[in-house]
């Protein structure tokens, strides 16, 4: 089914249906383990047909493994059999080596087994849009270079941040248009790193990057949702609403209403249960407090959109799951 994806994101706030970045849980539900989630395309479209007949988000959204354009352009990764991938090496250490990287093709490594597993997962999925998953710019220069190197080189060695996202950028258009082609409704874009730079810096090392990818695909049917948890975000709204993203999503690293009050009102604004400290850690009796507590604290702003605040962990308690979304229903009815 095809949606008019921006009426979509407009009516959002008010069809108070919440939106979790929820996906790696799946394992639970289908006693599959995360290694074999993240390498088999029928395993993870399984995964994300489990979690809409479990919940009645807003959205079904595909898996969040942030591991998978790195290891396109050859970065190495860590894996094991509960954990999502992990980036292990530095692939570029200078200006020259950026330069030298070429753009994979879509369909490297792992990037065709995730668009094929959303695409089956659409095809299934009849009562809500599908939404891909899909790393930032700056955030994948930072699996390439090295997280702490790509802050650093921000200021020590622009041209080497520049060349790198010179090479990232078309890559990530192309990965997201491939994802529309497939059938998909949207991607959830994830850029943390971001959110660790000052408000300058994130205005000149992410944020045109964020708009190129957002012009080339953004149109009636196909939305970006723009993720950013890092603590730094509060100063940097004003370039966040610019970059023209769909809905906007953020991390509990910040307060939730704290970016209401700052973000424009005619763009839904989602977040921001903590993953670690409730859907992972908590209790059904703290999630229901915690939801209570920010639908209280942000209820009175139009465009809050109850989510988790980034990505839930694979070994998140289901019991919680549930109880997040119990108590979203009985807090709007």
């Amino acid at each position: 089914m095809k949606y008019d994806m921006k009426a979509w994101a407009a009516a959002l706030p008010g069809s108070r249906r919440p939106l979790p970045l929820l996906s790696f849980p799946s394992a639970l539900l289908t006693g599959a383990d995360v290694y074999t989630i993240t390498h088999d395309a029928a395993t993870q479209t399984e995964g994300i047909l489990a979690v809409a007949r479990r919940t009645p988000a807003a959205a079904a959204v595909c898996m969040m493994d942030l591991s998978v354009e790195a290891e396109a352009f050859g970065c190495t990764l860590a894996c094991s059999r509960d954990e999502v991938p992990t980036v292990t090496n530095i692939l570029i250490s200078d200006e020259d080596e950026a330069r030298a990287l070429e753009i994979p093709e879509i369909g490297a490594a792992r990037t065709g087994l995730y668009i094929k597993a959303a695409a089956d997962a659409k095809a299934q999925i009849t009562d809500r849009p599908v939404l891909a998953g899909m790393i930032g710019p700056f955030s994948l220069v930072g699996r390439l270079m090295d997280v702490t190197e790509a802050l650093v080189n921000c200021i020590a060695d622009e041209d080497f941040v520049y060349a790198a996202l010179e090479k990232v950028t078309p890559f990530l258009v192309n990965y997201a248009l491939a994802y529309k082609e497939a059938g998909l409704d949207g991607i959830v874009m994830a850029e943390p790193l971001a959110g660790l730079l000052s408000p300058a810096q994130e205005k000149e090392f992410s944020a045109p990057f964020v708009k190129q990818i957002i012009d080339a695909v953004q149109d009636d049917s196909f939305i970006v949702i723009y993720h950013n948890c890092g603590p730094n975000v509060p100063l940097m709204t004003e370039s966040f609403y610019a970059n023209g993203a769909a809905a906007y999503h953020f991390g509990d690293a910040v307060s939730l209403a704290d970016m209401l009050a700052r973000m424009p009102t005619d763009r839904p604004v989602c977040g921001n249960i903590s993953p670690a400290g409730e859907f992972l850690g908590g209790t059904p009796e703290s999630m229901t407090a915690a939801v209570r507590d920010l639908i209280a604290e942000c209820g009175q702003y139009p465009n809050f959109v109850l989510s988790s605040g980034c990505d839930i962990p694979p070994a998140a308690k289901w019991e919680n799951i549930d109880a997040f979304f119990a108590a979203a229903k009985e807090a709007f009815s």
